[in-house]
């Protein structure tokens, strides 16, 4: 794992760019190379939007091989936060003594701090809280609702060098659109995906696999889930992550919705649970999901597949659902 002097040097180094890895979630992470003076822009849009000013203490978390920990570390440096750097964990704020005023964290680093009391108060005093890396669930976020400070959900990948879009999750201002950051507009291809026009941090638009709706002002937008985590089956097209947000309120177990070959339907349903018993998945699913939304196959797993930053391995999840030798069948 990446130091964050080391990380430092390398950016006040005579190199023009910076080494970063895609988090894996669809396959293996891929190695890129970004040019320094887009960080940079990405890191003053940010603050901008935020209104950060210098001084203000930001908290590093996050590890330094992704672009999430990298962009913290830049903001400081381009921004003139001073930097509060913790080795990443799932209870960040244990060893602080009084909340940062600006922090990013994935959703488990959020949920083991809601959790401990001492550590749920200093959530509360972060000026601004933001959240990537995956998704903020409904019970998260109804929890977040009521903060006192902003609590944003952010939208982007490395290719955009961290976030381009925020959604306010706390107070009256709480909204389900997402609204792009300065000089970042968005658009749809015929096939409903996202493009990104950022020119500031990307050179070109970024056409995105994720499903996405624009709202009335054409400005914001939500996402619907991933283009490759549609399932087909049996000439239904059935988004992943539409299951998954169901079950969640209804489910009290690890699980992932993904699917395996199947002759007759060309794709199918599939289930996996982190218990040794799935009934209770399966009479959740029965009692809550649409007929053709339910799982053919349901598969107990030991742990589920996750990629180094928390994210589902959507992949390796299907090469799992494939490979069971016997799922249990609906």
């Amino acid at each position: 794992m990446m130091t964050l002097d080391e990380f430092l040097a390398e950016w006040r180094g005579g190199a023009d760019r910076v080494l970063v890895h895609t988090s894996g979630s669809t396959g293996k992470p891929k190695p890129m190379l970004v040019e320094k003076r887009r960080m940079a822009a990405s890191a003053r849009i940010t603050c901008s939007f935020l209104g950060l000013k210098q001084g203000d203490t930001a908290l590093l978390c996050m590890p330094l091989d992704y672009i999430a920990g990298k962009m913290m570390a830049v903001r400081a440096e381009v921004c003139g936060l001073r930097l509060l750097s913790v080795p990443p964990s799932a209870h960040p704020l244990v060893s602080l003594d009084a909340p940062p005023v600006f922090a990013a964290m994935v959703p488990m680093q959020v949920y083991g701090s809601l959790r401990a009391p001492r550590e749920r108060g200093l959530l509360r005093g972060i000026r601004h809280l933001i959240i990537g890396g995956g998704a903020v669930d409904d019970s998260m976020a109804a929890e977040l609702r009521g903060f006192p400070n902003a609590v944003w959900s952010t939208y982007g990948m490395t290719e955009t060098l961290s976030h381009v879009a925020l959604r306010r999750l706390s107070g009256p201002e709480a909204d389900e659109w997402y609204t792009p950051l300065g000089g970042v507009a968005v658009s749809l291809t015929a096939g409903g995906c996202l493009v990104i026009d950022a020119p500031a941090v990307s050179e070109a638009p970024v056409v995105t696999n994720d499903v996405a709706e624009l709202a009335p002002d054409g400005r914001r937008f939500r996402i619907l889930g991933r283009k490759d985590n549609v399932i087909c089956s049996g000439g239904i097209k059935i988004q992943a992550e539409e299951v998954e947000r169901r079950l969640a309120r209804h489910l009290r177990v690890p699980f992932m919705v993904t699917h395996r070959p199947d002759p007759k339907f060309g794709q199918t349903v599939v289930l996996l649970v982190q218990a040794a018993d799935t009934s209770e998945a399966k009479e959740v699913c029965r009692r809550v999901l649409p007929k053709y939304w339910q799982p053919h196959f349901y598969v107990a797993v030991d742990r589920l597949p996750l990629t180094a930053t928390g994210k589902p391995a959507r992949a390796e999840a299907a090469r799992v659902a494939a490979a069971a030798a016997a799922p249990e069948a609906c």
